[in-house]
């Protein structure tokens, strides 16, 4: 194959592997209405009062609308928040759109809106909750004595630091009233059902949109230890928050074994190995050996570029960890430690990293890399991703660019732009974190 047709191979790749990701096929596989019945994941909860609906994540529009035309009237009202541009239209539950990842006040308010929806909840009630990521940010609760100002300083610290998704989810648990099994509370006495897609490796239900109903396994300490690793310059009051939390003045979120999650059932409905798997299965299809390498990809994005280029090299000069054609694949959530000022991706990032790697070590065999934020979105552009080859960097420079440049910038969004191998999905409803795509001819 030659390089356009291993292009045109990995844009199928990721189109089916997001098809699977859709939350309507989700969804639909797990929630059903008979009569006046409501079958979650096969367990069977008759609806004896109201049933509210609320929601929080990229894929939440989506997610709700399916709910909607699964459940229809018996759904008594809900509030659902998404990501601004991820609006659907909605019959019985209202929808906000706030900023993601730097919470706003239109979240906020959605947060407060929320808390009324639930106050008087009985017995009877059921409280669907639909999941996904990017939940953590829109939901924003700041806690007592803290502003919602000091809670954006504080997230963008630990982004432009690389903290990863578990260590960011941590330390905003502690600093809001609804996150890490809080929401729970304010849905005590009702029925609670948490429908959760996973954008985070391992899917740990405490850290997917910082858990809201689900039992909190870290602490005050943890999220105190957290901002002494990245020695970050937070504000006064989170710190004097988190000390004072560790050294027990402050109450800290609801743990395991806590009465409050009695009658709360959490279910994961959707994974990134559903999308690695669909992604696989497309690949074979295409006639691509296949290798998936695993769904638990971690570490700084460039190293990883770079460590990919490693693997298309070995491929194509021993056949080594298979032969071509092949394809391999990856998937999970990757940071970037921000040392300049331009504008870009993990996804972009590693596509930048590889390309400059591969056109400094060229081989014989035709190649291409793609990889893809499955939301549609990587870091705060609107590209989803990059698909690049081992032409990239000589399209690059025919334009006069420096590739190294745009790399200790941070700024593989522009570069990859000026090089046409920007991925451009626009709002994909979905997110189970990253996909990455290797095909050697």
């Amino acid at each position: 194959m030659n390089t356009q047709e291993l292009r045109h191979s990995a844009r199928l790749i990721w189109e089916a592997a997001l098809n699977a990701a859709n939350p309507a096929t989700c969804i639909r596989k797990f929630l059903q209405l008979r009569d006046k019945v409501l079958i979650a994941g096969g367990k069977e909860i008759a609806i004896r009062g109201r049933l509210i609906v609320i929601g929080a994540g990229k894929a939440s529009a989506k997610m709700a609308q399916i709910a909607e035309e699964i459940l229809g009237s018996h759904i008594s009202g809900g509030l659902i928040v998404t990501k601004y541009g991820h609006a659907l239209p909605l019959q019985r539950m209202r929808l906000v759109e706030a900023a993601h990842p730097i919470p706003d006040a239109a979240g906020v308010r959605a947060v407060y809106e929320t808390r009324e929806l639930l106050r008087g909840v009985s017995e009877d009630d059921i409280v669907l909750v639909l999941i996904s990521g990017g939940g953590s940010a829109l939901w924003p609760a700041p806690a007592e004595g803290i502003t919602l100002q000091e809670k954006q300083q504080t997230t963008s610290l630990l982004l432009r630091a690389g903290a990863t998704i578990r260590e960011l989810n941590a330390v905003r648990k502690h600093l809001s009233d609804i996150k890490g099994g809080q929401l729970a509370r304010w849905a005590s006495p009702a029925r609670v059902i948490s429908l959760i897609m996973s954008d985070v490796i391992g899917d740990p239900i405490d850290f997917i949109a910082s858990g809201p109903t689900a039992p909190d396994t870290t602490s005050f300490s943890d999220a105190l230890a957290i901002v002494q690793k990245y020695a970050l310059d937070i504000p006064d009051a989170v710190r004097k928050r988190f000390h004072e939390g560790a050294r027990g003045a402050i109450p800290d979120t609801p743990e395991p074994g806590d009465p409050v999650f009695k009658k709360v059932d959490n279910h994961v409905i959707a994974n990134n190995r559903l999308l690695a798997d669909a992604a696989a299965d497309k690949a074979r299809e295409l006639r691509f050996n296949t290798l998936l390498l695993g769904t638990e990809l971690e570490g700084e994005a460039k190293d990883l570029g770079l460590f990919f280029a490693a693997v298309a090299r070995e491929t194509a000069r021993t056949g080594n960890p298979i032969q071509s054609p092949a394809c391999i694949l990856a998937a999970g959530e990757t940071t970037v430690t921000l040392h300049g000022n331009g504008t870009g991706g993990r996804n972009q990032e590693m596509a930048l990293a590889w390309a400059i790697s591969v056109a400094s070590r060229p081989f014989s065999s035709q190649a291409c890399f793609a990889s893809v934020a499955t939301d549609g979105s990587d870091g705060p552009t609107s590209a989803a991703g990059g698909l690049v080859d081992p032409f990239t960097c000589s399209r690059a420079i025919e334009l006069g660019l420096m590739p190294q440049n745009f790399l200790r910038s941070n700024d593989s969004f522009n570069f990859l732009k000026a090089t046409e191998d920007l991925i451009i999905t626009g709002p994909t409803q979905t997110n189970l974190m990253d996909l990455q795509i290797l095909l050697v001819g």
